[in-house]
Formats: C-alpha cells, structure tokens, sequence
C-alpha cells in the first residue's frame, strides 16, 4: 500500500562540546544556512507530512530556527539524555498520532536528501517494518556495521562488539530509519537499556523488529550525503561537499564559472540565462542574480537582487537590501546596503551608497559617500533619475537629489537640490603667490635649528 503521510522527526542531538563554539551544533552554518535548516529543508512537506524536532531544554535558539524553517513543525524537549530512542520517543505525542510512516532523522546531517527520504518509505509501502539508511565507508572503523543476509537486514553490529569477520564488512549504519507507522511505537516502547549508562539506541530496532517476526530492509547511499558533523573539521568537510554540489547546480544550470573552485554559493542562490561568475566571488544567502549579469572577481554579495546585464566589481561589496536594476554597474571598491539602484545607474569605484534611493541612469562619481548615519539613527538619500554626483562629495541624510541635478565635485549637501539644479558646496580657493617656497624655507629653519 502507498503511504499516505509521514512523521519526521529530526534529532538536534548533541551539545556540539566538539566544535568548541558557544552556538548550538546545529545552528552552525553552511552553505548561508544552519545545518538544521538543511535537514528541515529536506523532510517531506505538505499535506499529510507532519514534522516534530526534538531539541534540547537549553536550546530556544534552536526552537526559534525551526519555527523559522518549518512553521509547521511542533518541537518537543527531550529532557535527559539518554540515546538516540528516548530522543525520538521525546515526540511520543506525536507519534500516537498516528501516520503511516515514521521517518528518524538527524539535524547534523545537513547533506541528507529529499530523494533519499523518499527512497527509505518505498520499501515501507510493499511490506517492510524498517527500512535502514546505509553507506560504504572508505573506512569504517568506528561505525556500526549492516550484517544482511539475502536481501534482509539481520543486525546493526557496533564496531567495538563486531567480530573481525563483521569489521571487515563496509557497508555502515547512517542512523536514519524509517519506521511503518502502525508498527512503530511499538518498537520503540520495547527498546530496552543498550548499556551500563542507561541509554536507548535506535540500533536495537533491527533485533526487535526480527523478534516481531517482521522485516528489516537497508537502502543505500553515498558516505558524503550522511556525513555527520561533530567538529569544524568535518563542518569544512561538509561544506566542501555542499560547494561542490551547489557549483555543479550551476554550471548544469548555464551559469559560467571561469574558476568554479574558487567561487562559493549559498544554497539558496539563484541564476538567470547567461550569468558569469568571475574568480573568487562570495555568494551569500538572499542573493538573485538575473540573465546576463557579470560578477566579477574578489566581490561579496549577501541579501542582494541583481538585475539583467548589471555588473559587479571586481572588489564589490553587495550588503542585504542592495537592490540594482537592470544594466546597472557597481565598479571596484563600491560598497551598499539596503539601496536601490534603478536601470543604468553607474557608481563605478570608491563609494559607499547606503540607505539610498537612486533613479535610473543616474552617475555616481569616484568617492561619493551617502552619510546614513547620524550616531543615533539611520536616514536616507533619494537621487532622481538622470542625476551626477561629482567626485568626493558627500550627501548628508535625510537628503533629495532631484531629477537631471548636478552636484559639483567635493561637495558637502545637506540641503535638498532641486530638479535640473546645480549645486556646489565648497570654500573659496585662496592660491598664495610664492606660498609653497616660504612653508619650505620656513620648516628647513626648524629641523636644522632641532639637529643642531
């Protein structure tokens, strides 16, 4: 029978004392998100699909991100400690509930497909009571190991109780299973104390369910899609991993990458026709990238719409809430943040646009600062359309550049322009005739008198 729904319940297991950081193991990030969000992202949705995360009681951090993740999800405290099963049964009220599937899960396996969920429940559906997530370890010391005979899975054997026999086998045990939901608490209620410290394991599962006189199935997959994550090595491992998938998504989707190894992407980044990524650029999450824009070397770009044909640096900095249309060009070392820039718009080096509204086909000359802050509060610039702002000056917020205005280079404005106006702000130039040989006549006097 096909399943009809399913219950996932995702494992935030772990105080994460390994990565030696204060913040929750599963919050950590990559590839622009937590490595919760990326399980959260991958168990099943929709209708008849109910998610229960079970977190620890110091961790409201780590509630805030489901709630963020997956509004849909009710979350349960485990409060002991005690193993993988009394985790999951943590979600007891969930699980009475009842569903014809029953999907475990784990929040620091970030790289666990949604396609490899599906593929656990297939087997559930044609009879089986346990389906079991498997992988060939290059090297599995450590891992417990998936002892099949025939096309059944007869035990999960820990690698310090396996024989030598069972430590040469390599195909390992993931920890994720899928359980037949009428079956399921029943299961799990007879997993019994693995161990001197009183634990429950969802390893125990397999024997129980052969007990039962029901069956116990593995699936495989690769050893990247489970890796685990306990330390910041294996977090750089994962990431690495991550890269190099979201990379190949790109290049499969069109985007040139001239030095795809160089170029790191968020997970949620996405690419019109014909877009070029340029050498060492940082995509950060939130960033959309339209047909035939350039992004070129050494920028970073995080919270950012880019729209047709724009270009980007080299040696940009895109911060959230940028916004350029089409055909608009940020040159190198330009920084914004949360500002619109219409169709056309130039701001070509050496500037900083920030809280800004910039009308299309507008210049922006080398040097221009829009000053947002006044120590207290942030304000904002509005430039019209067709409007130059000369080199060096700087636009004091709150402030409005009108349509077609011109602002002469090295100016300070602090009062609105008006449509098609000019406006220059500078102090007289006062040029001293013969000035420049007396300043020097008059210090070579000073340090010869302080040698002497």
């Amino acid at each position: 029978m096909t399943a009809r729904s399913s219950l996932t319940v995702v494992l935030a297991a772990g105080e994460g004392t390994r990565m030696r950081s204060s913040l929750p193991k599963v919050l950590h990030p990559m590839a622009g998100q937590s490595l919760l969000a990326h399980v959260l992202d991958a168990a099943p949705h929709g209708a008849g699909a109910a998610l229960a995360v079970v977190i620890g009681s110091d961790h409201k951090a780590v509630a805030d991100e489901v709630a963020r993740m997956r509004p849909d999800a009710a979350t349960f405290i485990q409060r002991e400690r005690l193993g993988t099963a009394h985790a999951v049964l943590a979600a007891r009220e969930a699980l009475a509930r009842g569903a014809d599937d029953l999907l475990v899960a784990f929040g620091d396996t970030p790289l666990i497909s949604a396609e490899t969920f599906a593929r656990m429940r297939a087997p559930l559906a044609k009879g089986a009571a346990l389906t079991v997530l498997g992988f060939r370890a290059a090297d599995p010391t450590g891992y417990g190991r998936l002892l099949i005979e025939g096309d059944r899975l007869v035990a999960i054997r820990e690698h310090a109780d396996a024989s030598a026999a069972e430590r040469k086998v390599t195909l390992c045990n993931a920890g994720v299973m899928a359980f037949d939901g009428s079956k399921a608490l029943a299961i799990l209620d007879r997993i019994g104390k693995a161990n001197t410290k009183g634990e429950y394991y969802l390893v125990d599962a397999v024997a129980i369910v052969r007990d039962m006189g029901l069956e116990a199935v593995v699936i495989e997959t690769s050893e990247d899609e489970v890796r685990g994550i306990n330390t910041k090595a294996q977090l750089a491992e994962a990431e690495a991993v991550m890269q190099a998938r979201l990379r190949k998504a790109a290049l499969d989707a069109g985007v040139t990458l001239i030095a795809p190894e160089t170029v790191h992407l968020a997970a949620d980044t996405t690419f019109g026709n014909d877009v070029t990524i340029e050498p060492f650029v940082v995509i950060g999450p939130g960033v959309t990238i339209a047909d035939g824009a350039v992004i070129h070397s050494f920028s970073h770009i995080v919270q950012a719409s880019i729209g047709k044909k724009a270009s980007v640096g080299p040696y940009a900095r895109l911060r959230p809430g940028t916004s350029l249309g089409d055909g608009a060009r940020i040159g190198n070392f330009v920084e914004t943040k949360a500002a619109i820039l219409e169709a056309g718009v130039k701001v070509n080096h050496l500037s900083y646009i920030g809280d800004a509204h910039i009308g299309a086909n507008s210049n922006i000359g080398a040097g221009v600062i829009t000053c947002n802050y006044d120590g207290f509060l942030k304000h904002k610039t509005l430039i019209g359309e067709g409007a130059f702002v000369g080199t060096n000056s700087s636009l004091v917020a709150p402030v409005k550049i009108g349509n077609g205005a011109y602002i002469g280079s090295g100016s300070v404005i602090t009062k609105d322009v008006p449509d098609d106006a000019l406006a220059v702000e500078r102090s007289p130039q006062n040029n001293r005739e013969g000035g420049a040989a007396r300043y020097r006549e008059m210090k070579t006097r000073a340090k010869a008198k302080k040698d002497g």
